[in-house]
């Protein structure tokens, strides 16, 4: 960020959700927390992955399933980013791109309601819990294929989503593209968040000298699902800032451009940082 120690913390808000089957209700919950974090006085709000609809039930979600030029969740919030005169991070929600494909799809959203930032989720989550929970993504949605930044008021954001936290080659691209922040809102299943949640945003972070900024799904949805929670603000130390727990709820954090410059002075990794030659056999 040029300039950055010169400016001034930038207070933001996260919503942890327990989204479920009826997308207007989830819009509503969004729509309740623009209009809340505004008056808390922060400058953008971060929603969790699949904010608008979580159903497991493909052929029950289907209908709610639109281009995203149709959908209702996203025309609600961006009428109230306009109202409240409010930044939006939508984590993602599924949009309907190729025939019965669909995308999961992340949105950033000016005061003026216009879409600053478009990210399609790159890595599907295609695996099979040691619980006996299986999860096929690639079966119903597209992968993305572009790298994704935007200026906004946390500086340059980077944009990924839940299971690309897992892929390092991203985070080096969006290393290379100086963020100041980046975004990694998920829907983390029960075990693998107690395993890796907290460990891999840490990690981002430290790497990428970095705020972490991670909006989450928790508790036990309307499709049966059960989610993680522990929506995160990491700072570029790996120091966490905010951990919201277990429960659904708005909860606020202030990152400091002043720590980003101060811990790429005391370890300058991304000035120090080479490329790796490709290995050899002898």
């Amino acid at each position: 960020m040029s300039g950055a120690a010169e400016r001034d913390p930038v207070r933001i808000a996260l919503l942890q959700m327990t989204s479920g089957i009826d997308p207007a209700a989830n819009a509503a919950t969004m729509v309740d927390a623009v209009a809340r974090a505004a008056g808390e006085g922060a400058a953008m709000l971060f929603t969790p992955e699949m904010s608008g609809l979580i159903d497991r039930d493909r052929k029950r979600a289907a209908p709610h399933i639109v281009a995203e030029d149709d959908s209702p969740v996203l025309a609600a919030v961006r009428d109230a980013a306009v109202k409240a005169g409010l930044w939006v991070h939508v984590g993602s929600l599924a949009v309907k791109v190729d025939g019965q494909r669909w995308a999961n799809r992340a949105f950033v959203i000016d005061p003026a309601g216009a879409i600053a930032a478009r990210y399609d989720k790159i890595h599907m989550f295609d695996v099979d819990l040691a619980n006996g929970e299986s999860w096929r993504e690639s079966a119903a949605y597209r992968p993305g294929e572009q790298v994704v930044t935007v200026e906004c008021p946390v500086g340059r954001l980077g944009l990924a989503i839940c299971y690309d936290i897992r892929f390092p080659a991203l985070f080096e691209e969006l290393e290379r593209q100086r963020c100041d922040a980046i975004a990694i809102p998920a829907a983390f299943t029960v075990p693998t968040g107690r395993a890796h949640w907290h460990l891999m945003q840490r990690a981002r972070a430290v790497e990428a000298s970095a705020y972490v900024i991670a909006a989450a799904q928790a508790g036990t949805h309307a499709d049966g699902r059960e989610t993680y929670g522990h929506s995160l603000v990491v700072d570029p130390w790996g120091d966490v800032v905010l951990d919201m727990g277990e429960a659904a709820g708005l909860a606020f954090a202030a990152l400091d451009p002043a720590r980003i410059a101060e811990v790429r002075r005391q370890l300058p990794s991304l000035a120090n940082k080479r490329e790796i030659p490709r290995s050899r056999q002898a």
